[in-house]
């Protein structure tokens, strides 16, 4: 079998996502299994550019794979003719010129989300791609995942009737610092770097609703940092300046209502990390990232309120499992393999720079909702 190779700039593989999800389980996993098929039966070869800004990081990684072309100079990489595809996995507040840079060199783009710090530099990245006349994409994982993926099986299949909400739960404790390590890097958690969980996870929570069911058309949000003082990876206390937590309301086009609570002050009471609700008039879905469970108007039991007695039913055992009925990639992986058939095919990506923008909006929304105490609608974006 015939196989042609097509470089791709990896901008922030020291990141721990960076590194995980996109270096290791996806473009090397893509690589071991001897390329991604392509419809005209070739097989496509990732040959990697590392980028970063730390040496001896990008050395040590780039060595214990087997893989020798790594650069600090972004600059040059771009420049190199036998590279197509820039990805970008940096800190958000780097994200902007890196983009735009590569964008002017001709290169098409896959990224990281938030794909700017604001919605007018998100735009302006999207109408200067469509102007190139390069393939554009955001990453979009949690659609590519088996819990989501069932659930989209659910809703083409029409099991829910007319769906009425949407209840979602993400989030854990993240230590603060002193006397465990956080499991996230400090600058999640100040302002002036770009942190706070808004502009996290309001643009995941905008695909996710956008794709599944149907456009956004009002958020009302409430944020708060719960935890003002943390520990850095130093081990010296900080001041937290952004939200570790926002509670969101969603209208969306058609009347569905979501409501989305996202927070790094929680303890975990659910089987995963985050969770959705979905409830139609004909049956209702719980998925997570990897389960989904659901319960058939026909078989929904009838609880009866009465606060004297001890609740006595099982309410989980009344739900049943939706099947696998297929076999699950890397999330990551998926829509990495996805991206890069339609750039070989040369045709839009489903999540491109504009649904990036479309979630910096939500977020940037979000924000402002929160400080004024409002509701507010989402403008179309031109």
């Amino acid at each position: 079998m015939q196989s042609k190779t097509i470089g791709i700039i990896v901008n922030g593989v020291t990141g721990r996502m960076g590194y995980r999800q996109h270096l290791l389980r996806s473009l090397l996993a893509i690589r071991e299994a001897g390329g991604l098929p392509l419809a005209d039966g070739e097989r496509l070869i990732p040959e990697l550019v590392l980028v970063g800004r730390n040496e001896a990081k990008l050395a040590d990684i780039a060595g214990r794979h087997g893989l020798t072309d790594w650069t600090t100079d972004l600059t040059a990489a771009l420049a190199r003719p036998d590279v197509q595809i820039y990805f970008d996995a940096q800190l958000t507040s780097a994200r902007q010129p890196a983009l735009a840079a590569a964008i002017a060199a001709g290169k098409h783009i896959y990224t990281e989300k938030p794909v700017a710090e604001s919605l007018t530099g998100a735009v302006e990245l999207a109408r200067a791609a469509d102007a190139a006349g390069i393939r554009h994409g955001v990453v979009a994982d949690k659609l590519f995942l088996p819990g989501l993926r069932k659930l989209k099986r659910l809703l083409d299949g029409g099991f829910f009737g007319r769906v009425l909400s949407v209840r979602g739960e993400f989030g854990y404790w993240v230590f603060e610092g002193d006397w465990q390590p956080a499991q996230r890097p400090s600058w999640n958690y100040r302002a002036a770097d770009g942190g706070g969980i808004v502009s996290d996870m309001f643009p995941h929570w905008h695909y996710l609703l956008e794709h599944l069911f149907g456009p956004v058309r009002t958020v009302t949000a409430h944020t708060a940092t719960h935890l003002p003082r943390r520990w850095d990876e130093q081990g010296e206390p900080y001041d937290a300046t952004a939200e570790d937590a926002a509670y969101g309301i969603f209208e969306l086009a058609g009347g569905v209502v979501a409501q989305i609570n996202s927070s790094w002050a929680v303890r975990v009471h659910r089987d995963e990390l985050v969770e959705f609700q979905v409830d139609g008039v004909e049956g209702s879905a719980v998925a997570g990232l990897h389960h989904c469970h659901v319960q058939h108007r026909a078989a929904t039991p009838k609880p009866v309120w009465n606060p004297d007695l001890p609740g006595g039913e099982d309410f989980r055992s009344q739900w049943q499992p939706v099947p696998d009925n297929d076999q699950f990639d890397n999330g990551f992986r998926a829509q990495w393999e996805q991206f890069l058939s339609d750039v070989v095919a040369d045709r839009p990506h489903q999540f491109d720079l504009w649904a990036g923008a479309r979630g910096v909006q939500l977020a940037e929304l979000g924000l402002q909702s929160a400080r004024d105490g409002r509701r507010l609608p989402l403008p179309e974006l031109a």
